[in-house]
């Protein structure tokens, strides 16, 4: 388990390399300026994708990464 601030660094890093400093910054403003239900966002992420497609997804993430 992570504490609060090993979590935010780690968090931070992630997404500083993956999106840019700016665009970090970006994203943790969205995130704090509008109301967001991740539980809600994440249940419907993958509406309308068959099993098939969401396998076939998963895989291609997998390997590239």
């Amino acid at each position: 388990m992570y504490t609060d601030t090993i979590l935010r660094n780690t968090g931070m890093r992630i997404l500083i390399q993956n999106l840019g400093k700016v665009e970090a910054e970006r994203f943790i403003t969205l995130i704090n300026r509008e109301p967001f239900d991740y539980t809600e966002w994440q249940g419907n992420l993958f509406e309308g994708l068959s099993v098939r497609e969401l396998s076939n997804a998963a895989m291609k993430n997998y390997l590239t990464e």
